[in-house]
């Protein structure tokens, strides 16, 4: 399997496959390449619908000239477990643009994907700051948004400091709340019916909706509720030493 960075070629292959809707997966396979570096790329790159392979590239080799020509900080912590420092950095921004992609501002994506990325899962102010060279002000704006949104949670450790937390239940409670908006929706859209008056195409369109993200709330409520276990398990480690998904 070949290693080092995508060729314009590989860029142009991963853009012809992703134009045929083929999965990350089996244009991994076609390009010989691990299904991670496919996925990194195409998330750092735009995403599925926007990527475009010259741009890609062109991006490409201006980040790695910045770095090149930028300062080394001899202030900057060794990554913990031995860790690749850049490949740690690559993954966060992979993160941060899946949550854009999911409706967060950059900055509030780049905080969250920080905090799950720490082995602590928890940062103060003041060290999301350092680690993402803001200002104290953008992480209070940031951490407000997420905490809004049932993201996050807020504590204090021994020293008082208040830290910002994404545990195992936060990523529950943010799929509850996300369930709850959408049964919110089914509600208004109900409420429509009969307003617009029963056997109408409008109230017949709500009526519709309603019974769709009716079911959809449900499901996702109860799936959430049957899979909570595995967020606070740990997963089994196989025969090789690999470790394996938990069983819910």
């Amino acid at each position: 399997m070949p290693g080092g960075r995508l060729t314009q070629q590989e860029r142009r292959q991963i853009a012809l496959g992703l134009a045929d809707s083929l999965p990350y997966a089996e244009i991994a396979r076609r390009l010989d390449r691990p299904t991670s570096t496919v996925t990194r790329e195409v998330m750092r790159n735009g995403g599925p619908t926007a990527y475009r392979a010259d741009l890609a590239h062109r991006a490409t080799e201006q980040r790695a000239h910045r770095r090149r020509k930028a300062p080394r900080d001899p202030g900057t912590p060794p990554q913990a477990h031995g860790r690749n420092s850049e490949a740690v950095r690559e993954y966060e921004e992979t993160f941060t643009t899946v949550f854009m992609q999911s409706g967060l501002p950059k900055m509030t994506a780049r905080v969250l994907a920080c905090l799950y990325t720490t082995d602590a899962g928890s940062l103060t102010a003041s060290e999301l700051a350092g680690h993402l060279r803001i200002s104290p002000a953008s992480v209070s704006k940031a951490v407000a948004f997420l905490e809004s949104q049932g993201l996050l949670r807020r504590e204090r450790d021994e020293r008082r400091r208040e830290r910002y937390v994404v545990d195992d239940d936060v990523m529950y409670q943010s799929t509850m709340a996300g369930a709850r908006a959408t049964a919110q929706l089914g509600e208004i859209a109900r409420q429509g019916v009969g307003i617009l008056g029963p056997g109408t195409p409008a109230a017949a369109r709500l009526e519709n909706i309603a019974r769709f993200v009716d079911f959809v709330s449900e499901s996702i409520a109860r799936a959430a509720d049957q899979a909570r276990e595995i967020l606070h398990s740990k997963p089994a480690a196989t025969s090789d030493g690999v470790e394996s998904q938990p069983q819910p």
